[in-house]
C-alpha cells in the first residue's frame, strides 16, 4: 500500500463534479445578468415597490405586509 491510497483531505470526485456543476450554473446566471440588465433593473424596482407598500400598510395589516416582503423576497431568489 503506498502512502497516497487514502487521503482523507482530498474531495471525493463527485464532490468535485457537484462544486464544478455549482460554478456552471453561477456562471450562466452570471452571463444572463449582464446580457440582460433592463430585467434585473424591472426586478430590483418591483422588489423595492413591494418592501416599500410592505412598511406603508405594515402597522394596519401586518398580515399583508408580511405577504408582500415573501413576494418580495421570491422576486429576488430568481
Amino acid at each position: 500500500m503506498t502512502a497516497f491510497a487514502y487521503i482523507p483531505s482530498r474531495p471525493a470526485p463527485s464532490r468535485v463534479a457537484d462544486a464544478f456543476r455549482a460554478m456552471a450554473k453561477e456562471v450562466v446566471v452570471l452571463i444572463d445578468a449582464l446580457l440582460s440588465p433592463n430585467r434585473i433593473i424591472t426586478e430590483v424596482e418591483q422588489m423595492r415597490a413591494l418592501q416599500n407598500e410592505a412598511t406603508r400598510i405594515e402597522p394596519t395589516d401586518p398580515a399583508r405586509a408580511g405577504a408582500l416582503r415573501r413576494q418580495a423576497s421570491i422576486i429576488g431568489l430568481r
